[in-house]
This record gives C-alpha cells, sequence and structure tokens, in this order.
C-alpha cells in the first residue's frame, strides 16, 4: 500500500449498515471498497462493478488483497468475523456493538493486543464533531452533574438483536467517552413492550451511577424518531441533538460544529490508524467496557417490570 493510494477496505455484510458503509464508500477518496462478503442477492446492484463480490466471508478473507475489514453484520457473529480478520492479518473496523457476549469481547480485545492490528468499534456518534465539541464545552463548564438522554424510533424491529443491544450501545458509550469513567452501578427496567408487526416493540430505561453523576437514558421502538442527549454542568447545559440543524446547543443558543458526517470521520480515522499501525487501546478497552455494562443491565431486566401491553 502506497502512502497515496486509497486503503482497500473488504466489508461483511450488506444489510441496513452495511449499505450505509457502501454509500459512505463510495463517496470516500481516502479509502476504497475492493470487496463485499454477502449472502444478499441484490449485492451486484449495490457495488460498482471493480468490488469483488463473494458469497462467503471466509473466501473473501483468503482471497486477501485487502488493507483492513469492516464487519457489519448481526452483533452475534462479530466476535467470530473479527477474530479470524486479525487472525488472517488485517485490521478492523466493527459496527457496534462489539459483541454481545462480555467473554466474547474480552477474547477479541486479548485477540487484538496480540496482534498489534488496529480494531476500531463504530459507536458512531462517538465520532461526531458536534459530541466532540460538546466534549470540549463540559470541562469548561465545570463538574458534570447529571446526563439525560433520549433515543429511539418505530422501529426497526429487529429479531436478531434486542433492543438493549440495538439502542443502548450509543448512549452508553457516549457516557463512558464523556466521563472517562465506569459506572457503579448499571440498572435497566422495562417501560413497555409490545407486540407490533414484524416483531416486538419495546421501551426500556437504563440507570448509570457514576459517583454523585447520574445518567438516565431512555431507548426504544415505540416512539418517534429521537436522538438527544443532555449534559448537565455546574455551568450550564448542553444538549447534543443528532437531528436538529443545530446539533449542540449549551443554554439553548446555538454552537458552531464542523459538519462532517460520523461515519466518514469513523472511516478516515480508521484509514489512518491501518497506516500508521495505531493499535488505539484505550478505544477498544472502551468498547469491551460498553459491552460489560449492557450485560449488567440485560440481567437487570426482568419479566415484572411492567405488564405486557
Amino acid at each position: 500500500m502506497s502512502a497515496m493510494a486509497p486503503v482497500r477496505l473488504g466489508l461483511v455484510g450488506a444489510g441496513r449498515w452495511g449499505k450505509i458503509f457502501i454509500r459512505t464508500l463510495a463517496g470516500a477518496s481516502e479509502v476504497a471498497l475492493v470487496a463485499l462478503a454477502s449472502t444478499n442477492t441484490a449485492s451486484r446492484e449495490l457495488v460498482s462493478g471493480e468490488t469483488r463480490l463473494f458469497n462467503d466471508w471466509r473466501a473473501m478473507l483468503d482471497a486477501g488483497g485487502l488493507d483492513g475489514v469492516i464487519v457489519a453484520t448481526p452483533p452475534a457473529t462479530h466476535a467470530e468475523i473479527a477474530g479470524a480478520a486479525l487472525s488472517a492479518g488485517f485490521p478492523v473496523l466493527i459496527e457496534k456493538p462489539l459483541t454481545i457476549n462480555p467473554a466474547e469481547a474480552t477474547t477479541l480485545r486479548r485477540q487484538a493486543d496480540r496482534s498489534g492490528l488496529p480494531v476500531l468499534v463504530d459507536h458512531i456518534h462517538l465520532f461526531s464533531p458536534a459530541f466532540r465539541r460538546l466534549k470540549a464545552l463540559a470541562q469548561d463548564l465545570g463538574p458534570i452533574r447529571a446526563i439525560h438522554g433520549i433515543a429511539g424510533n418505530r422501529g426497526p424491529y429487529r429479531v436478531d438483536t434486542p433492543v438493549l443491544w440495538d439502542w443502548g450501545p450509543h448512549d452508553v458509550a457516549m457516557c463512558l467517552d464523556l466521563l472517562n469513567a465506569l459506572p457503579d452501578t448499571a440498572n435497566a427496567t422495562r417501560l413497555e413492550r409490545r407486540p407490533v408487526e414484524g416483531g416486538e416493540a419495546e421501551c426500556l430505561l437504563l440507570d448509570l451511577r457514576f459517583g454523585a453523576i447520574s445518567a438516565d437514558l431512555v431507548i426504544g421502538t415505540t416512539m418517534d424518531k429521537v436522538r438527544r442527549f443532555e449534559v448537565e454542568c455546574a455551568g450550564g447545559i448542553l444538549v447534543y441533538d443528532d437531528l436538529a440543524d443545530d446539533k449542540l446547543t449549551q443554554n439553548g443558543s446555538p454552537i458552531e460544529v464542523d459538519r462532517a458526517q460520523p461515519l466518514d470521520v469513523a472511516l478516515a480515522e480508521f484509514a489512518a490508524a491501518i497506516r500508521s499501525r495505531s493499535t488505539r487501546p484505550e478505544d477498544l478497552a472502551m468498547a469491551v467496557s460498553v459491552v460489560e455494562i449492557l450485560a449488567r443491565c440485560e440481567a437487570r431486566l426482568g419479566t415484572a417490570d411492567l405488564p405486557e401491553g
């Protein structure tokens, strides 16, 4: 790989997020999608004729010709695919969550440490310029007192990924990244659960405590589309609203931020890590912590939180 050549990436998965990766990669200059492994029968229509297609991700890894691999498959498959990619010598960018099993997450982290290869997890809001500016401003506004998050939509209703693991990783990752600490306690309550066409709708409340700082995070598939993350500081209130025109406000006033798309930032940083062989172990450690915290929340979810309706 020459210094100026695009970083050659292979993508595993052409589902909802895989298609988003494909569209983003098509407009990127630093990276190029050179291979796609997918069972989607319409895969050829999604990519250029120069992209090699594979029905099996193992065949894609064996074929080589890659500088890195993106894993955009259901979370239960992440550990196997990412582990195989590392064994084949490829850096990996994994769609969140890292895994849905703490033991698998820890094993993958150890394998990454041994390999010396970059492994990034696409906790997409951590790559948002608006959220990164919020972090910087929070340091100047005095101690953080509380965090309030709400995120959800009316769907998607997934049979392969529970709401906790589909929506929860984002807000938990933002809390860990912002506070640079792990919660003392992690609780979860089911606020609503009901059958809908195509699956089951659910709304959860995650309650994390970081010493004196509380973080209450509402997530689910029973609400109109929303993505709001509010941080109460001693010197004011910062709000990251990913769906608003003004994605960041301080005490209600807009704050100017870079308009770069988070996935573009994530891919650029993945490419930079590949070129420099920067392993970013602190990012992977945090991704493991996200899995562990969600597993603790999952253990707290019982069928008696609220009657199903």
